[in-house]
């Protein structure tokens, strides 16, 4: 693999601070928010210099129910190409869920949800991850993800999931050592057991972000300082290997140039720290072993030698389409509750489902503020208030562009914003936007009556 070395996350608010940093040898960059035509200048600029670029996707929801999306595999591989990007990344995730076949409607979270630990899942992931390496052009890299909340009646732990899905199909992994932390508060997950059984030589990068801890509830914010816990985690893998690279994220809150420029310092500590204690020494990098008795469905028997590195992918990598309807029908059943007011399914911690939900519409909320800045900016301190109302009312189901619409088409249906001024703002901006069909034409046409002719 690569060496990378040390990142940040690229994001337009920091543009200006990353290019002026000294010492940052890549970036990654939401793929979703590129186009690979018109790539922003700062980009173009990372790259003429040198500065690796690397697209992380966040919306193929590649441990979802459904095969991967041909559009948006196209899209991240165009990303990759535009870049000249070594790999790509994305999650260990699903998005959403229902549709044909669920007696649901398609809904989506408009986050990242855990997969079920399951061999079902498993078999479905693995398929998933196939079929994404099959259309993409470099090799791909998953991430593992935070969670709030655990699925009841799984089979696997974290570390030997993901050993199996590596094995099976080869795929990088993307190690986010921040969502390690975050699963040890929410989870009770041992984040060194993790480590152990994790199959260290398949790892591209490693993430690091800060979060915070509300009501014993930790929430990975990518909006903090990194605390010393996840260091602390990071040095723990860097005894076991020394990542190719290393990166910090922050999407927003964003500090000064010389905070970020401290935290990305303190990264660097923490690896080397890592990479000089008398375990690493005397561990070299050798592979980690993961004792047979250990995996799941393997049985008794002799424990396996090291771990082959690269991967070679051989191993089955198919899902029945029965698997695929058990998936679906459990993500289908999460995802309503989560969104849409349903019952809480059996088993599941019905107060952490609550936490979830909560933390999918502020997310959601935020997300089409950044989409639509002129809505809130319109709406004034009534945003947030009608936002919640409209959520509530309305699960997602057409992305986060389509989400705005449907807010301001919701807002004018009723008796917000107050004052004419707001309305007629409102007005034009939601009709300057929602294109030749736009999804109420009774709405349309009143809204065209109120508007003063020119």
């Amino acid at each position: 693999m690569e060496r990378l070395g040390t990142g940040i996350g690229w994001r337009p608010e920091i543009a200006e601070a990353v290019e002026a940093m000294p010492g940052i040898d890549w970036v990654e960059a939401v793929a979703e928010n590129l186009c690979p035509g018109h790539l922003p200048e700062s980009l173009r600029r990372l790259r003429e210099r040198g500065v690796t670029v690397v697209p992380h996707g966040v919306s193929l929801g590649l441990g979802g129910a459904d095969r991967p999306d041909g559009a948006r595999l196209t899209a991240l591989a165009e990303c990759a190409g535009a870049l000249g990007s070594p790999l790509v990344t994305e999650h260990i995730a699903f998005v959403r869920a229902g549709g044909p076949g669920t007696g649901s409607p398609l809904l989506e979270a408009g986050h990242l949800l855990p997969v079920p630990r399951t061999r079902d899942a498993l078999d479905v992931l693995c398929a998933n991850v196939r079929i994404a390496q099959a259309a993409l052009p470099v090799p791909l890299a998953v991430e593992n993800i935070a969670a709030l909340l655990a699925w009841p009646g799984e089979e696997m732990t974290e570390g030997q999931f993901l050993y199996d899905l590596v094995d099976r199909t080869g795929v990088r992994l993307l190690i986010d050592v921040a969502n390690l932390h975050t699963n040890h508060v929410n989870r009770g997950e041992d984040p060194a057991r993790a480590l152990d059984e994790l199959p260290v030589e398949a790892i591209a990068y490693v993430h690091v972000a800060g979060g915070y801890e509300r009501d014993g509830v930790w929430h990975d914010s990518h909006a903090h300082p990194v605390p010393p816990r996840v260091l602390g985690i990071l040095t723990d893998l860097a005894e076991r290997v020394r990542p190719p690279g290393v990166l910090l994220e922050r999407d927003e809150n964003f500090p000064s140039p010389a905070e970020l420029a401290g935290e990305l310092r303190a990264i660097g500590e923490a690896v080397e720290k890592g990479a000089g204690s008398d375990a690493r020494r005397g561990a070299g990098a050798t592979a980690v072993t993961v004792p047979t008795a250990d995996r799941p469905g393997s049985g008794s028997g002799p424990a396996p030698g090291p771990h082959p590195g690269p991967h070679s992918g051989s191993g089955p990598a198919v899902a029945s389409d029965a698997a695929r309807e058990r998936v679906g029908a459990a993500q289908t059943g999460l995802l309503a509750a989560l969104v849409a007011g349903a019952a809480v399914p059996d088993g599941f911690d019905a107060v952490r489902v609550g936490v979830q939900a909560r933390a999918l519409v502020a997310k959601r909320a935020a997300v089409v503020a950044k989409v639509a800045p002129e809505l809130p900016e319109i709406l004034g301190a009534e945003y947030r208030t009608a936002f919640l109302a409209y959520a509530e009312a309305r699960a997602m189901s057409g992305g986060y562009r389509r989400d705005a619409l449907d807010f301001a088409e919701y807002v004018l249906s009723g008796d917000r914003p107050d004052g004419a001024r707001a309305r007629r703002r409102l007005r034009r901006w939601w009709l300057d936007r929602a294109g030749p069909t736009p999804p109420s034409s009774r709405l349309t046409r009143a809204t065209r009556r109120l508007l003063p002719r020119p």
